[in-house]
């Protein structure tokens, strides 16, 4: 019985079926087994629930990158900018010479010199220079969805304020734009609500305050749609806002630097406050040290324009000179006339030769001999015609030279009286005329060429012979400018110099790190808040993953399959889906090359091992619930066995619910029912497929005592006379876990399968195929993997599947069936696929 002739295919559907059945283990063995594996982590079963929750693993990682998302967005960001500035204590001392006396006090009193400015800068001195530099008493804002924004130097507007009323600082003045130069404004004062509607640069007069609001340059048409409201902070509050925010810090005692940092929700704010303070530092720092050097400055700097004054007149000579003979480097121009000459010789010499061989060619034309004598032709006369550049005077030689072969061959047969020969003549004429016009026009425009050459050639050589002068006037011009040049440089160095010393001598500080706009808070932190919402969805689908398969109870598996039960594995039944089917149907008749046609020709294989000393054999195929494709594996394995060479019989014991005669399309009104009952004999309920070795009966009528009817005389009577005509009886036997039935069949049978269907038949199933094992003895008890997708075998699966979509349920003392008639929508896929 061949079953590929392909070895590696064979082997792979071995591989995919489980190989050779295997006996069943002992109950002792297989009870071993099952604690053993109970506790045990099954890595195939983790691997599939881990592959149907990526998606809801991706969801929880998505929702909490986006509660981190939601976090930052409505939590105010927090920045900071920094500078770092070094204090020259010694900067003064060495001006005066006493560096050295001073060294050992300074070295003493360095950490009492740092903190001393580190107080001048926090000091209210700092902070009057700094409200007056920055006006941070007025704070402009715009109202978002949730946050209020400080829009520090881009509000839309301006104020100008007097306070006569204290009560009135720190207040919340609510202002809308309703035109374009029209806006409201609200505020509480002196208990009671004040405003009115205002234009801009209007001055307006309220008790306790004076305003007057001017527009920005920021003010624009979707400016004017925002809420905005501004406050007016006294002193006080000024002060106490920089005094929580500004930091001063000693960094490092031995270099005497300092560190200003100042936080706030603005960064440009920060960044401005904190430059500021450096400038307000460096002048209150100057304000006492400053000296003027005013005399020694303004002589550099009337020097300076003088030799400016003397180096542009300089400049403007030679660059009219420049201008003048269009010249800069005269040895440059000289080698460049130089090098024309040469070409313009080489151009002369070229020209000359083509006149002299234009001259030669118009002497031998004018010859008589060239047309007279009969041994010689144009291109026998001229031997460099191949050196003639023009085309057209090459073309008419060449036709002359023809003309002239034309001549000569006609003379050999006629005289010079014949009219062909005279023709001949006359033609080698009129072209040896052509010939000398156009000639004559070649050497006319040689010869103009040639002229203009040699114009060329005087008029560069004139400039050649000017160039030595050029170059001297040249030179005498570039002294002076190389020499105020000099001049320039060197006081302009001076006073660069000069200005250098007198900021060194004056300042005793320097900013080492200017202040910069900060690129990211440094509250909240999006790295650490995106990577907590991203461990914490990780983590919750993690978790996921493991309530899931702690609560996984369907086998999806051969290796689940193999593990929980202690029937041998006969192999495993590929999804078909090649066609959508509402019930079970014969498919390996169509395609025997095909996957599934293969799976189950190996389950054949492995039922020959098993009962390969009887040639007649029951075999009953059962399941714990509908649905399970015990049909679908009856019909189709029946199909394989017959297509073997074995005759094979069907017979439809699931008399509640029949399903073989809609698998071949056959009608139902008479079959075992009837049979059982003497209604009918064996032969008048056989029914044929389309498999001629293989026929069926059907349940018939649905009897109201199945149990009965199977446990009779009459039951075993027709099994024996079946037996005389088929080599296999193929018995569809009623689920197992819903009435008893398929019990009693099983018991009756050489040998019983039991079907499991993947990602369907729950593991408590298995547990009941167990208890039903040891209970009724069935040793040779085998089970079937139905509907596996790809990779539920031993690393071997088959992209083709079975579309029947049937199910059932308990329904009183029977079980009813849910037919799939209709295709999935995307949301029950959806369902599914989450489930």
């Amino acid at each position: 019985m061949a079953i590929n002739e392909n070895t590696e295919l064979e082997e792979l559907i071995r591989n995919a079926s489980g190989g050779v059945a295997t006996p069943p283990a002992t109950p002792m063995a297989g009870m071993t087994a099952e604690e053993d594996d109970a506790g045990g982590l099954d890595v195939a079963t983790l691997v599939l629930v881990a592959r149907r929750s990526l998606l809801w693993l991706l969801l929880l990682v998505v929702l909490g990158v986006t509660a981190s998302w939601l976090y930052l967005r409505y939590t105010k960001p927090v920045y900071q900018s920094a500078s770092i500035l070094k204090i020259d204590e010694r900067a003064q001392a060495a001006e005066v010479g006493i560096a050295d006396q001073l060294a050992p006090a300074a070295d003493k009193g360095r950490g009492n010199k740092l903190a001393g400015e580190v107080e001048l800068i926090k000091s209210n001195l700092i902070y009057q220079r700094l409200r007056d530099s920055l006006t941070l008493h007025v704070n402009y804002y715009v109202q978002g969805t949730v946050l209020e924004t400080e829009l520090y130097g881009t509000s839309p507007f301006r104020i100008q304020d007097t306070i006569t009323d204290p009560a009135l600082y720190n207040r919340k003045f609510n202002l809308k734009f309703t035109g374009p130069q029209r806006f409201r404004l609200d505020f509480v004062g002196q208990g009671r609500a004040l405003g009115g509607e205002y234009s801009l640069g209007q001055p307006i007069v309220l008790p306790g305050i004076r305003l007057q609001v001017d527009g920005t340059p920021e003010l624009n048409e979707a400016a004017r749609e925002s809420d905005y409201h501004f406050t007016i902070q006294d002193e006080a509050a000024v002060n106490a806002y920089l005094d929580k925010n500004l930091t001063v810090d000693i960094v490092n005692p031995d270099a005497n630097t300092i560190q200003i940092s100042f936080k706030d929700f603005n960064p440009t704010k920060a960044q401005s406050v904190v430059n500021t303070i450096d400038r307000v530092y460096l002048k209150q720092k100057l304000f006492q040290k400053r000296q003027s050097t005013d005399l020694k400055s303004k002589f550099l700097e009337k020097t300076l324009n003088d030799t400016k004054r003397l180096l542009q007149q300089a400049e403007a000579d030679l660059q009219a000179f420049i201008q003048t003979n269009k010249t800069y480097d005269v040895e440059a121009d000289a080698a460049a006339i130089v090098a024309k000459l040469e070409k313009l010789e080489d151009e002369r010499a070229k020209l000359e030769e083509k006149i002299n061989l234009l001259v030669g060619v118009s002497r031998l034309i004018n010859e008589e001999s060239i047309t007279t004598t009969e041994n010689e032709t144009v291109e026998q006369s001229i031997p460099a015609i191949a050196g003639i550049e023009d085309p057209q005077l090459a073309g008419m030689l060449n036709d002359l030279n023809g003309q002239q072969w034309d001549l000569r061959r006609l003379r050999r047969s006629s005289t010079d009286k014949t009219e062909a020969v005279q023709q001949r003549e006359a033609s080698v004429a009129f072209t040896r005329n052509k010939i000398k016009r156009l000639l004559l026009q070649d050497q006319q425009l040689l010869r103009r060429q040639l002229r203009m050459l040699n114009e060329q050639n005087d008029k560069l050589s004139a400039q050649l012979q000017d160039k030595p002068e050029q170059g001297t006037q040249l030179e005498r011009l570039r002294r002076p400018v190389d020499l105020y040049g000099k001049n320039y440089r060197s006081l302009f160095e001076r006073k660069i110099d000069f200005d250098i010393q007198q900021a060194g001598q004056i300042a005793d500080f320097q900013v080492l790190s200017p202040a910069s706009l900060p690129a990211a808070p440094i509250f909240p932190s999006k790295l650490i808040a995106y990577a907590i919402g991203l461990v914490g969805g990780l983590l919750l689908g993690l978790g996921l993953i493991a309530v899931r398969y702690f609560m996984h109870n369907t086998v999806t598996n051969v290796r689940e399959l193999e593990r929980n039960t202690k029937a041998a594995v006969l192999g495993i039944i590929p999804t078909y889906d090649k066609e959508k089917m509402e019930i079970s149907r014969l498919v390996v008749d169509k395609n025997p090359k095909s996957a599934i046609s293969e799976s189950i020709r190996s389950i054949r294989t492995n039922l020959d091992f098993i009962s390969s000393a009887k040639k007649k054999r029951l075999i009953s195929v059962t399941s714990t619930i509908s649905g399970e494709g015990k049909t679908f594996v009856t019909v189709n394995l029946g199909g394989i066995i017959a297509l073997s060479g074995q005759r094979v019989i069907i017979l439809d014991l699931d008399m509640r619910k029949p399903k073989v005669n809609l698998a071949f399309g056959a009608e139902n009104t008479r079959g075992v029912s009837t049979i059982l009952i003497e209604r009918h004999t064996v032969q008048e309920c056989i029914q044929p497929t389309s498999i001629e070795s293989m026929q069926f009966i059907s349940a018939g009528p649905t009897p109201p005592n199945p149990s009965e009817l199977i446990l009779s005389d009459r039951f075993d009577l027709m099994i024996q006379e079946l037996f005389r005509t088929y080599d296999v009886i193929l018995i569809d036997t009623p689920p197992v876990g819903l009435v008893t039935d398929g019990i009693l069949i099983m018991r009756k049978a050489d040998i019983p399968l039991y079907i499991v269907r993947a990602d369907y038949s729950r593991k408590a199933f298995i547990k009941n195929l167990n208890r039903l094992m040891r209970s009724n003895n069935f040793s040779t008890m085998c089970t079937i993997l139905n509907d596996a997708p790809a990779g539920a075998g031993y690393g071997y699966g088959y992209g083709y599947g079975y579309g029947y979509g049937y199910g059932y349920g308990a329904y009183g003392q029977g079980y009813y069936e849910e037919p799939a008639t209709k295709p999935l929508t995307f949301g029950q896929k959806l369902k599914k696929f989450l489930s």
